[in-house]
């Protein structure tokens, strides 16, 4: 593929805005984090990216890693191919952190989880929703206070033919304005839509098995469309994909807000209020 990969070309009218993702080469404080704090304190929303090899020497050095890696890590001891093990230690590494600074609280203090189907979550945090998508040497996080998030990434360079695969992953309105575009603008946009179409359904928590025939996206809006072309969102879904790392990569991010208008106090210290926590105790005490 040659040139920029291509990207929406602007917001549906009622849409969010998502702001590009936060590079963060490596753990630990700094100008990244604050960034990422400020995001979802501001859009309710963040998402970060690095990759494996800027953490690798990060993750081996850390004396602390099988408590950070928690039930995890069994599973990095038993992976033989050091590629795939580095792939994922560092993976739930930066998931961790980044969670970890939004609470404001230690990444080994939380335990993250997996739901059927693979998604992640930090179990006893439903305050936040966390994503997590690598592929080659990239990883990318999404982190979100406002409701579900999804984030995916795929190298820039991929081929994704139109012929072969449109009859899988594409509505009928997606079709007709795909099938007027030259061969190479096809590829990029069948690239961008399949992972907008893998972020919405993580976001979702469907994975694989929402068919991508059933919902689309406005190729110039960017917003998301039923199979025949009408709305199929009042604003509540924002969506955006960037190319990231010198442009080898897409980076796509479905954020869904609920409208619950949540605390944007995330702290684990903080977000219980007084009142609940003191009638509780009280209980305690009573019953005890």
């Amino acid at each position: 593929m040659r040139g920029e990969p291509t990207v929406p070309h602007g917001p549906a009218p009622d849409a969010r805005t998502l702001p590009p993702p936060v590079h963060v080469p490596r753990p630990g404080p700094g100008r990244p984090w604050e960034t990422v704090r400020s995001r979802l304190e501001r859009d309710g929303s963040a998402v970060v990216y690095t990759t494996w090899g800027e953490w690798l020497t990060a993750a081996l050095a850390d004396a602390g890693l099988r408590p950070l890696l928690g039930r995890d890590w069994q599973r990095y001891r038993r992976t033989e191919d050091a590629a795939i093990r580095y792939r994922f230690v560092t993976s739930r590494m930066v998931l961790k952190h980044t969670a970890a600074e939004v609470l404001r609280t230690d990444p080994a203090a939380l335990d993250l989880a997996y739901k059927i189907g693979g998604r992640p979550y930090i179990r006893g945090f439903d305050q936040i929703d966390v994503s997590l998508s690598h592929t080659d040497d990239l990883i990318a996080v999404g982190v979100s206070r406002n409701g579900r998030i999804g984030v995916d990434a795929e190298p820039a360079g991929r081929r994704m033919s139109f012929d072969l695969l449109h009859g899988h992953m594409c509505t009928p309105a997606e079709y007709a304005e795909l099938v007027r575009m030259s061969q190479e603008r096809q590829a990029s946009e069948m690239l961008r839509l399949w992972t907008l179409k893998e972020a919405y359904t993580k976001a979702l928590g469907q994975g694989l098995r929402l068919g991508f025939t059933e919902f689309g996206f406005g190729l110039d809006s960017g917003a998301l469309i039923a199979p025949d072309g009408s709305p199929a969102s009042r604003g509540e879904w924002a969506f955006a994909t960037h190319p990231v790392l010198g442009g080898r990569y897409l980076l796509s991010t479905a954020c869904h807000d609920s409208g619950l208008d949540p605390a944007r106090d995330t702290a684990v210290h903080t977000m219980l209020d007084e009142g609940f926590v003191g009638a509780v105790e009280e209980f305690l005490a009573t019953a005890g």
